[in-house]
């Protein structure tokens, strides 16, 4: 059984092309005591990877050329040497873009499946849900009836934000790239302006 891999292959001097990654075949790895063998549903692309694939400084390092790319990812337990996790356990981490990884229990968390989508882990109820839930709550600390005003507010945090702020009685001014981003904010989600 083969492994197949993403590794970015270039630094894309603007936008990303195919031919700034490499797709290379490995062997599938046997997960250790403590560890379990995934098999990859769901891979999470976010904004900021693209910073991550410049060398640059910044608050993440940049990914190494010719390596594994990591991000988000939602898998499948196919084997585990960890009593946490089960065969068929639904799990999310942060993991490589490779079809079968290995990971230690500790740094997984389970996916209850009848919660919500498995891949809302990606979305509302991981990364960009907790950002938005947190970043607003615990340091803008809306009070019902002020304006927050969202950049970015078509963007997976950013939605979550205006959604969050208006639950709180807030007025909200979204701002988005394009009058159809905009229509959708107001239209979908409500915002006032």
């Amino acid at each position: 059984m083969k492994n197949k891999q993403i590794l970015l292959a270039s630094r894309p001097p603007g936008m990303p092309t195919l031919d700034n990654f490499s797709i290379v075949d490995a062997e599938v790895p046997e997960p250790k005591d403590g560890e379990v063998l995934l098999r990859t549903r769901f891979l999470s692309v976010d904004p900021y990877m693209r910073g991550r694939m410049r060398d640059q400084k910044s608050y993440v390092p940049p990914f190494a050329l010719n390596e594994v790319i990591v991000g988000g990812v939602v898998a499948e337990v196919i084997k585990s040497h960890a009593p946490a996790f089960q065969p068929g356990d639904i799990v999310t981490g942060l993991l490589g873009w490779r079809l079968y990884s290995v990971a230690r229990a500790e740094e997984l968390r389970k996916v209850d499946p009848n919660i919500a989508p498995v891949t809302t882990a990606l979305g509302v109820l991981g990364m960009p849900g907790l950002t938005a839930y947190f970043g607003l709550l615990d340091i803008g600390q809306p009070q019902e009836g002020e304006t927050v005003v969202v950049s970015g507010a078509a963007g997976a945090v950013g939605m979550t934000v205006c959604q969050i702020a208006k639950i709180k009685g807030c007025r909200v001014v979204g701002i988005a790239g394009s009058e159809e981003k905009n229509r959708y904010l107001e239209n979908e989600l409500h915002v006032d302006a």
